[in-house]
């Protein structure tokens, strides 16, 4: 049921939707057109499981609201922000569209207020896309709200660019578009969540601090400063994509592994390449970058891939055999506190030694709490509507429960 009414001194109609995190293979750094979110080039992602990473938003309406208003993370705030409102608007619209076309009947008035309740269960700001999960939620939770139906990725661009790929599971691309009103930049399944069962993703929390650079300051110095940036975006990711989609159709990790692998290092050169330079990556992401090329030499073949984001958290692809002897080799590199919680959260892995031969060949000093945790997930489906009345983040009152 996609909507649940509930009684006390107002009437609310209430519905609550969760939506996925997703990790570009192919990033995408740098837009065209600010308003619009408009990119510079064309990328491709992985959405993450929402059993391990997710956003949960409830969205309320009622004729007694006196105004829109929206909470994140336990905490109120502006409702005003211009990405926020560019969303909200193009729902309405929409919402208001379909209906005079098609039903006038519907209960819900387009001109009640609304109330947002959004929470993250991994960290925000600390470059593992957030942003990307939280809009995607927000725009799936409205569109249920408001019975609006069809494509939506580009309403989700228009809050937070990757967002519109959080909009589908599995492997995701967002096509650039030519249009200037950006109605072809679009997101788009490559396949299904289901295609490639064996491929596994590590999250390696180096930082769960706030980034120093956020990415939407930091794509518009690298836009103004970075020749790097125009070579990648007209000559590199075009014959990338092409690769990356053919690689996944066909499972074949070796290529996947090494296109993700340099995509990452030419972001991050990129972000090198902006004037000042922007510094994304720290000591402990260098030492696992040296420790995944170490393991795949060692083996003579490309078993694991790291890629980063606008931040210092590794994300690692691997195939489920490899699991359990990549995360003990981080477990001996990175030794974690003995007193501290789980260090592998999210789906369990076998335990695994290391022979003392890959110890050597690897040949790096241990890092103490390099590494704060480990997240263990797989390849996942797109936003869903929950349910269970019980686990709503407002109240009969339209308020945030106490526990959010």
């Amino acid at each position: 049921m996609l909507e649940n009414s509930s009684s006390s001194s107002q009437r609310l109609t209430v519905i609550t939707c969760t939506a996925p995190v997703n990790i570009a293979v192919i990033k995408y750094w740098g837009k065209r057109d600010e308003e619009l979110i408009l990119p510079i080039n064309s990328s491709l992602s992985v959405t993450l499981h929402q059993d391990q990473l997710k956003t949960t938003t409830t969205v309320a309406c009622s004729r007694s609201f006196q105004e829109d208003r929206i909470w994140l993370n336990g905490k109120e705030e502006d409702i005003n922000q211009p990405r926020l409102q560019s969303c909200l608007r193009e729902i309405r619209r929409l919402a208001r569209k379909r209906r005079s076309d098609d039903d006038p009947s519907n209960d819900i008035s387009l001109s009640h207020r609304v109330h947002i309740c959004s929470v993250n269960n991994f960290p925000t700001a600390a470059g593992l896309a957030s942003s990307a999960a939280g809009y995607a939620c927000l725009v799936y939770s409205l569109s249920r709200l408001f019975g609006v139906e069809g494509e939506l990725s580009g309403v989700a661009r228009q809050g937070s660019g990757s967002a519109c790929r959080s909009m589908y599971g599995g492997f995701v691309q967002w096509k650039m578009g030519e249009r200037e009103d950006g109605k072809d930049s679009l997101a788009e399944q490559v396949a299904a969540e289901s295609h490639w069962p064996e491929l596994r993703v590590l999250v390696l929390v180096v930082s769960a601090e706030r980034k120093p650079v956020g990415s939407t300051s930091g794509m518009q110095t690298s836009v103004k400063t970075s020749q790097l940036l125009k070579h990648r975006a007209d000559s590199v990711v075009p014959g990338r994509m092409e690769e990356m989609i053919s690689a996944i159709q066909k499972r074949d990790f070796a290529t996947f592994a090494e296109l993700t692998m340099k995509d990452s290092n030419q972001f991050h050169a990129t972000c090198l390449d902006t004037y000042p330079p922007i510094f994304y990556l720290n000591d402990i992401s260098r030492r696992v970058i040296s420790l995944v090329h170490r393991y795949n030499q060692h083996y003579q073949e490309t078993r694991v891939a790291y890629t980063f984001d606008a931040g210092p958290n590794a994300v690692i692809y691997t195939l489920q055999e490899h699991v359990p002897e990549f995360v003990q080799a981080v477990r001996h590199f990175f030794p974690p506190e003995t007193n501290g919680g789980e260090f592998v959260k999210g789906l369990s892995v076998d335990s695994a030694s290391l022979s003392e031969e890959l110890k050597r060949a690897i040949g790096m000093e241990p890092v103490p709490k390099g590494i704060s945790y480990v997240i263990s997930t797989q390849v996942g489906p797109g936003p869903c509507v929950v349910e269970e009345p019980n686990l709503h983040l407002l109240g009969p009152d339209g308020l945030p429960m106490k526990s959010t």
